[in-house]
């Protein structure tokens, strides 16, 4: 069974950004995922960021980080991509966190 995988705009922004070697990776990582979502680690507090119900994969030799939470996770419908970036300083947990804060505000 293939799982349906959708970006938030601002990941998909990241995604067009990508170079292509690191594209190429992710795609693989992404391909993965249509099949088992269940692939990445789950995330908790991060950097005082509650990162709950979120999950991240590693791409391009763990040099880029995928995160990605299930919607509807007790029957998985759609793996919805939060963010893709450097593993380096832990910078992709906090855009995440600052996503979730902009869409608390609304």
């Amino acid at each position: 069974m293939s799982f349906s995988i959708e970006f938030l705009p601002e990941a998909a922004d990241e995604y067009t950004r990508l170079d292509g070697s690191v594209r190429k990776d992710v795609n693989k990582k992404l391909a993965e995922l249509a099949e088992n979502p269940f692939l990445g680690e789950r995330l908790g507090h991060k950097f005082n960021i509650d990162l709950t119900g979120f999950l991240k994969i590693y791409a391009h030799g763990k040099k880029f980080r995928i995160v990605y939470r299930l919607i509807t996770p007790e029957r998985v419908e759609v793996v919805e991509i939060w963010g893709i970036g450097k593993r380096e300083k832990e910078e992709i947990y906090r855009l995440i966190g600052k996503r979730l804060e902009k869409r608390k505000g609304r």
